[in-house]
């Protein structure tokens, strides 16, 4: 009977196996933000995952206003190359692919979306300032080669496709379809799967796969929580205020050295936002122009101009701030309303700080022994020279260079070791009646 028993549940375990092998399986990835270097990091996870597991196909949600051209490059060479068929699937309503998203959503083996969404507007945008007509004309023609290059062996409308980049057109659903950029139109992944179940792919690679989505078990992989804080940082605007944030706390170390805290939390905010800004494309110019602007508020504080160095030091900062993130789009750009914050705080409180240091180093001693020169006293016994007097309620040894009796006024020129060195002050006579 024991024998019968484990026979039964080895014949068991070997028929679930089997089961789970032949039930095809989806990975399912949501890429809900601006194409970015993070972007591609979860991409690549996300079709590694799909070849380990041998699913029938990738399905990436996607909802974007675009992004970064040489990070959707990387990202659509590896759709082509995937060994995995790709499905690109712009929902829920009201989703978009603007831009960057566009190119994805063409490049993949299968391209959807869902109704109430949009896609295309394409054209390569050149942040900070105007191409002459023959470099925008080279960076459309290239734009529209590379486009071009994969959604001719796709089998969709290559003028339309072109169309997007050259006079930024954006797509409906029901355009998209009419126009042969679209190969399902579904409300929900589930009706996506079941629609697309059974159709042949003829792959970039020339191969050819049948797909077997119909109740595929669904692989959601969630990005990682280092991939959810780089994604947040790629957002130029928060990537600003931690820099300034860090600079501040920095700069409030060295004004009160010891407190360690201000240092050490500021900078790890200082390289928190300078990794951030390594992935975005920087305006190096606007680099130079922070520094200089920093410059003029250090300026200000020790050569005063009625405010004329704070005010250039606060303009240049806040222009180099706005123009510091080269983004093609808004959403990769820092805003108006952040640049002035940044640089308004930031501006005032340096300079008002450096100033108030400086003022420090040039006040009196008012601690230890020094702070007592100058200081007006009371003999208590005759010096002759040395003797006794009270300053501020204490006694001290003090040395006069003249006989000077008990119950004068004495002033303090000078410290030696625990002996003030005093000099007699005449008194004071008033005018004869």
């Amino acid at each position: 009977m024991a024998k019968t028993a484990l026979l039964a549940l080895a014949l068991l375990i070997l028929f679930t196996m089997a089961a789970q092998a032949q039930t095809p399986k989806v990975v399912i990835l949501k890429l809900d933000d601006t194409i970015q270097p993070i972007s591609e990091e979860y991409l690549t996870r996300g079709l590694a995952q799909g070849e380990v597991t041998h699913a029938s196909a990738v399905l990436i949600e996607l909802n974007t206003p675009g992004g970064l051209l040489d990070t959707t490059r990387s990202m659509v060479a590896k759709i082509l190359a995937s060994p995995v068929p790709v499905i690109v699937y712009i929902a829920p309503s009201g989703s978009r692919a603007g831009s960057a998203g566009f190119f994805l959503l063409e490049a993949a083996d299968i391209a959807a979306m869902a109704p109430g969404t949009n896609a295309g507007a394409s054209h390569p945008v050149i942040e900070g300032g105007q191409l002459d007509p023959i470099m925008k004309q080279k960076l459309e023609n290239d734009t529209t080669a590379f486009m071009r290059s994969f959604v001719s062996r796709r089998n969709r409308n290559v003028d339309a496709a072109q169309d997007a980049i050259l006079n930024s057109k954006s797509y409906t659903v029901d355009e998209a379809q009419k126009l042969n950029l679209l190969d399902a139109v579904a409300p929900t992944v589930t009706d996506l799967l079941n629609q697309i179940d059974g159709r042949t792919l003829h792959r970039f690679d020339g191969t050819t796969v049948t797909l077997h989505t119909r109740n595929a078990a669904r692989i959601e992989l969630n990005p990682t929580l280092r991939e959810q804080i780089l994604d947040r940082l790629m957002d130029p605007n928060l990537a600003v205020l931690i820099l300034v944030l860090g600079g501040l706390l920095i700069y409030l170390e060295f004004n009160v050295p010891g407190t360690i805290i201000p240092g050490a939390l500021g900078t790890l905010l200082l390289v928190t936002a300078l990794f951030a800004l390594n992935l975005l494309p920087v305006h190096y110019t606007s680099v130079m122009l922070l520094l200089a602007a920093f410059a003029l508020l250090l300026l200000e504080a020790k050569f005063p101009s009625h405010g004329v160095l704070a005010s250039v030091g606060i303009v240049a900062l806040i222009f180099g701030t706005l123009t510091l993130v080269d983004g093609p789009i808004p959403e990769l750009r820092v805003a108006l309303l952040t640049a002035i914050a940044c640089g308004l705080a930031f501006g005032l409180i340096t300079v008002f700080l450096v100033r108030i240091a400086m003022l420090a180093r040039k006040n009196k001693v008012m601690t230890g022994a020094g702070a007592l020169v100058g200081t007006l006293g009371i003999a208590q016994e005759t010096l002759a020279p040395r003797g006794q007097i009270l300053i501020h309620g204490e006694l001290w040894q003090a040395e006069s260079p003249e006989s000077i009796p008990a119950g004068e006024m004495v002033k303090v020129r000078a410290v030696s070791g625990l002996t003030l060195m005093v000099d007699r002050v005449p008194a004071i006579t008033g005018p004869a009646n």
